[in-house]
């Protein structure tokens, strides 16, 4: 049972799950529910039937002429200067579509149970009309308590692969690895090392498969020993550095997948004496504020984190109308932010 307000409510079939069982994609099981005329009869009739039969609870539409005005942005930690930057895109989006934002921070998968119930009632009580979550990890209850209920979410760069039908915005993270790599390449390194974020996080995922693609199609041979995992955590990614600076061979340059993990990285060479880029290129990724700030200011790869904010606004409000988007992913570019951290290795 979840719990909204004073009232109960089981637990139902999600709109996934009745798309499944009537054997369409979930957009088109959400035209038929929204009462959209795109629909071919047959396609109409076999989804009527599996809601029916499978009693999933139909709650009327948002409707933006009566909806609150009011957002959540639930966020991983308000700390951060990667926080800093998608509420800056969230709140200027939302000025513009008149709409006011509701932030909380630390929603993830370890607080379940009635600390989950909890968030759900105020999220109730307040009468938002969407919600964004950045880097918030949902526990499969919190997707099916948004889907029962009909409350329009999107996802900015979802940590895991969200569930079908989701909606989700993030940056070309494949691509920016691969443009980090290349720029390494190009300049004549080859001994490249990764020091990544989280194993199972997606966006870690991408970067280092970036990262071996750019290797792969240079002619250069991967080496497993260069590939470090740090959890996107400083003091980790200073103990992977000095791991890599203890290898026979250490490489000659490092892409670091976020800048924040470069600063432990750039710590751990200046314990060791070594300078950048003299001894080692360094280049980060996301271009947070940190980056021009290193000594030698970093060369990252920048993803444009308020544009992704404000696109996901942009995007629920037009949930929030009733027309949910054609495609569940929107991918918005990364780029190259050349600065003093790379060089051509010695010799």
């Amino acid at each position: 049972m979840v719990r909204t307000g004073s009232a109960s409510v089981a637990a139902g079939p999600t709109l996934a799950v009745v798309a499944r069982e009537a054997g369409v994609s979930v957009p088109t099981a959400s035209k038929v529910v929204n009462g959209r005329e795109d629909v071919a009869p047959e396609t109409r009739r076999r989804v009527t039937e599996a809601l029916d039969r499978l009693g999933y609870v139909r709650r009327p539409r948002f409707d933006a002429a009566k909806a609150s005005g009011m957002v959540d942005l639930v966020v991983h930690s308000l700390e951060t200067s990667w926080s800093g930057a998608v509420l800056h895109g969230v709140e200027a989006a939302a000025h513009d579509a008149g709409l006011e934002v509701v932030v909380s921070a630390g929603l993830t998968r370890t607080r379940a149970g009635r600390a989950d119930r909890g968030w759900m009632d105020k999220l109730t009580a307040r009468g938002s009309s969407g919600v964004l979550f950045n880097l918030a990890e949902l526990t499969p209850s919190q997707y099916g308590w948004l889907d029962q209920h009909r409350i329009p979410y999107i996802l900015i760069d979802p940590v895991v692969e969200p569930p079908v039908g989701a909606v989700s915005v993030g940056a070309a993270n494949w691509q920016g690895g691969v443009t980090a790599t290349e720029h390494l390449l190009a300049l004549g390194h080859e001994r490249i090392a990764v020091v990544a974020g989280h194993h199972r996080k997606m966006c870690s995922g991408a970067r280092v498969a970036g990262y071996r693609s750019a290797l792969a199609a240079a002619g250069i041979r991967q080496r497993p020993e260069y590939v470090r995992h740090a959890a996107f955590d400083e003091s980790i990614a200073h103990r992977r550095m000095l791991e890599l600076l203890d290898l026979p061979e250490p490489p000659t340059a490092v892409f670091v997948c976020s800048d924040h993990m470069a600063l432990g990285v750039y710590e751990a060479l200046a314990e060791r004496g070594l300078r950048v880029p003299d001894d080692m290129s360094v280049i980060g990724f996301d271009d947070l504020p940190e980056a021009r700030w290193t000594s030698p200011p970093l060369t990252t790869v920048r993803q444009p984190l308020s544009e992704m904010a404000a696109t996901a606004l942009r995007l629920l409000v037009r949930m929030m109308e009733g027309d949910r988007p054609e495609s569940t992913r929107t991918e918005l570019s990364t780029r190259l932010v050349e600065r003093a951290s790379t060089a051509p290795p010695r010799g």
